[in-house]
């Protein structure tokens, strides 16, 4: 759009945008949040940062939207009892079921931070959390890999609160409605920006 007005932008520019209006989008677009659903896919991956191996935990729900992500060094039960708190408190309450691999972690702050949860750790059940660190891959390849823990963590927030915006299941819909969802989406994203 710029272009077309003849104005000239570096990748440098957009960056920085990025940086300075990125979180702030991602707060908006979850304070208008309505809610996830009662399911939630938890599932960890490797990222390199700077040649040094580091771990995102990714939670999706049923509808593939993303619940939380956050980024660690560690892929222990601590680490894990500290991601399931953030889940508790970006959700505003329990699940009613969860689903991980068999990583030992996920029992232990499982048993402690929602016991009375039902948690499946049979094979394939996984498969949506596993699917949705795609984006994540693909968009860590265009940006040639993360420079930092803090700049992994803001991009990874904000770019998991504006996949769910858009994020509409177009399989699953009429072609009429997804044409309604998504205009609903633009109409959300012009408010969320232009305050």
């Amino acid at each position: 759009m710029l272009s077309e007005r003849g104005i000239q932008v570096s990748y440098e520019s957009i960056r920085l945008w990025c940086n300075k209006f990125g979180p702030e989008y991602a707060r908006r677009l979850k304070r208008k949040r309505r809610g996830f659903g009662d399911t939630f896919f938890i599932d960890e991956v490797f990222i390199k940062i700077n040649g040094v191996q580091h771990y995102l935990w990714r939670a999706v729900d049923q509808d593939g939207d993303v619940v939380d992500v956050y980024l660690q060094e560690k892929r222990d039960s601590k680490t894990a009892k500290r991601f399931f708190r953030c889940l508790l408190k970006s959700n505003r309450g329990k699940p009613w079921k969860i689903i991980t691999d068999k990583m030992g972690s996920y029992p232990v702050a499982h048993k402690e931070l929602m016991p009375e949860v039902i948690h499946d750790t049979s094979q394939y059940a996984n498969n949506k959390a596993e699917l949705s660190h795609q984006p994540t891959r693909v968009r860590e390849r265009c940006k040639r890999k993360f420079k930092s823990m803090e700049q992994g963590q803001r991009f990874l927030s904000a770019h998991a609160e504006v996949y769910n915006l858009f994020n509409l299941g177009r399989h699953m819909l009429s072609a009429e409605n997804y044409r309604m969802l998504r205009s609903r989406a633009s109409v959300s994203w012009i408010n969320i920006t232009a305050a």
